[in-house]
């Protein structure tokens, strides 16, 4: 019977005294080896857990890349090469849709969540959440009021998923004496909406004395978004 290790140093404990040579049964030197193995010196250069884990992964990742190489016409460079042409679609597919931060019609992103109201609607709700000092949502149903009533006027084309920085944008084309109070109050608007931020009641102010003065603005006919007069 062959002894190796720790099982051949547990054997040579055992026969330590005189050198007299020790049989002993397979179960005893098997406990023997077992208690020379457990000492801790054996196991100082053992990978840790996080090792073993990493070697795990690699092993895995190597045999599914070799699976797939291997079913792949061509070996390992079919697979790049396909991995390649893929990549290459999805680069085109990002550049010709866009990054997917705006979907027109959702109600994340769009100017007008709840379906079509009038601009009367929308400021008669600015109004309740304003007197119960709900300062975000009474600045967020001011911007839609003035978009909204610049679609009764036929000053906007009514146009499902527009955004609070197209509407200003388009709007200060046929107001260009409000442009810049277009785009301030566009910021507020996606400020609480997206931004994350609290309006106060001067916010608030601010987009109704500029919903105000639209409606006593007429646009300059020339520039019109539409180009249909007012």
């Amino acid at each position: 019977m062959t002894f190796t290790g720790g099982t051949a140093a547990a054997l040579a404990r055992l026969r330590a005294d005189g050198d007299t040579p020790v049989d002993i049964s397979r179960v005893p030197a098997r406990e023997a080896a077992e208690r020379e193995l457990s000492d801790p010196r054996y196991h100082e250069n053992d990978p840790n857990l996080l090792q073993r884990g990493l070697s795990r992964f690699w092993e895995w990742l190597d045999d599914l890349f070799g699976a797939a190489s291997g079913a792949t016409p061509g070996g390992v460079l079919g697979l790049v090469v396909i991995v390649l042409v893929v990549a290459a679609l999805a680069a085109a597919l990002w550049w010709r849709l866009g990054t997917p931060h705006r979907t027109p019609g959702t109600t994340g992103d769009s100017l007008f969540a709840d379906g079509p109201r009038t601009a009367r609607d929308h400021r008669t709700a600015a109004a309740r959440h304003a007197s119960a000092g709900r300062w975000n949502e009474a600045v967020q149903e001011r911007m839609r009021a003035i978009v909204r009533s610049l679609e009764e006027r036929a000053l906007l084309e009514p146009r499902p998923g527009r955004t609070a920085d197209e509407a200003a944008a388009e709007a200060g084309r046929s107001l260009p004496s409000h442009a810049d109070d277009l785009r301030l109050a566009a910021r507020a608007f996606d400020d609480v909406t997206y931004g994350g931020r609290t309006a106060d009641e001067p916010a608030y102010r601010r987009v109704e004395a500029l919903d105000t003065a639209l409606e006593r603005t007429r646009p300059t006919l020339d520039t019109t978004s539409t180009g249909t007069p007012a």
